[in-house]
C-alpha cells in the first residue's frame, strides 16, 4: 500500500510520500514514490505515485524521456497543462498495458499527485486519475491524497486552512497525517520523503527524508501522543444521568402506557 499527500497553502506546497511497496506480506520493499522535474529558476514539478509499481515506473520513465528531450513537462505553459501532460503519459501506458493486465484480471491501477510552478504562473496541485483526467486542489479542499488515505485525513480536515496555515505548520500536519496512517496500517511505512516548496522559488531546496529509526520521526510520534493524552485529560468530564436500569424501567413504563 501507499500513502502520498499534497497540501496547497497561500505560501506554497507541501509534498510527502512513504517509500514502502509490497506484493504480499512477505515481499515488502523500499521504492521511491516522489519524483522531481526541474529547470531551476524556470519550472519545478513534483510527481507522487501510487498503484502498480510497473505502471508508475513506466509513466515516470515516459515523463523523464520527454523532459530530457525538451517536450512534455519541459514545455507546459501552466500547471493545468502540466497535469494534462502527466495524464497523457498515463493514457499512453494504458494503451500499451491495460488489455494485457485485464487478461490476467489485474486492474490498471495508478494515481498521481502533481505539484509545482512555472515561471510567471501560479503554483498549483493536481490529482491524476487512472483515466488520465485531473482534479485541482482548491481553497475549500486544499489538500489531495492518494493511496491509503482514510487514517491521515481527520487531522488534515481539522488543521489545514489554505489561507492561514503556514508552510512550516503544514509540514507538521503532513507528518502527523503520516504518523496516524503508519500507526493504523503496517503496509505504509518509512522512509518518508517530505518536500517544502515556497512560492516563486522555482527550485527544490527544502527536502527531508525520514528513515525507519529517525530520531526526529520518533520524537514527532512521542510528542503527539503525549500531547493528545494531555488534551483528552483536560476535556470536561462527561456528565452521565440515569442508570441503565432506570432507563430500561422508564422505557417499559412508556411502552405499557402506549399499549393501554
Amino acid at each position: 500500500m501507499t500513502y502520498c499527500l499534497g497540501i496547497k497553502t497561500r505560501d506554497g506546497l507541501i509534498m510527502a510520500s512513504d517509500s514502502r511497496t509490497n506484493a504480499g506480506y512477505d515481499q515488502v520493499n523500499v521504492c521511491r514514490k516522489m519524483h522531481t522535474f526541474s529547470n531551476p529558476g524556470e519550472r519545478a514539478f513534483v510527481v507522487l505515485t501510487s498503484g502498480s509499481l510497473s505502471i508508475t515506473q513506466s509513466v515516470i520513465t515516459l515523463l523523464r524521456e520527454e523532459f530530457k528531450h525538451g517536450t512534455g513537462l519541459a514545455t507546459a505553459r501552466n500547471m493545468y497543462e502540466a497535469a494534462r501532460v502527466v495524464g497523457s503519459c498515463v493514457r499512453t501506458v494504458s494503451d500499451i498495458d491495460r488489455d494485457a493486465l485485464a487478461k490476467d484480471e489485474f486492474e490498471f491501477n495508478i494515481h498521481l499527485l502533481v505539484g509545482g510552478q512555472i515561471k510567471g504562473e501560479a503554483p498549483d496541485l493536481y490529482l491524476i486519475y487512472p483515466q488520465g483526467n485531473p482534479i485541482c486542489a482548491t481553497d475549500d479542499s486544499p489538500y489531495l491524497q492518494i493511496g491509503e488515505v482514510k487514517y491521515g485525513r481527520p487531522i488534515l480536515d481539522r488543521g489545514i486552512d489554505s489561507q492561514n496555515t503556514s508552510l512550516d505548520a503544514a509540514s507538521k500536519y503532513a507528518m502527523l497525517s503520516f504518523d496516524a496512517t503508519m500507526r493504523s496500517n503496517l503496509t505504509v511505512g518509512p522512509p518518508i520523503e517530505l518536500l517544502q516548496y515556497h512560492n516563486d522559488s522555482l527550485r527544490f531546496d527544502k527536502y527531508r527524508r525520514f528513515g525507519a529509526y529517525d530520531s526526529e520521526l520518533d520524537m514527532i510520534h512521542a510528542r503527539w501522543e503525549q500531547g493528545l493524552r494531555r488534551v483528552v485529560d483536560d476535556l470536561p468530564s462527561i456528565q452521565f444521568g440515569r442508570s441503565i436500569e432506570d432507563l430500561t424501567r422508564l422505557q417499559t413504563t412508556l411502552i405499557t402506557a402506549d399499549a393501554i
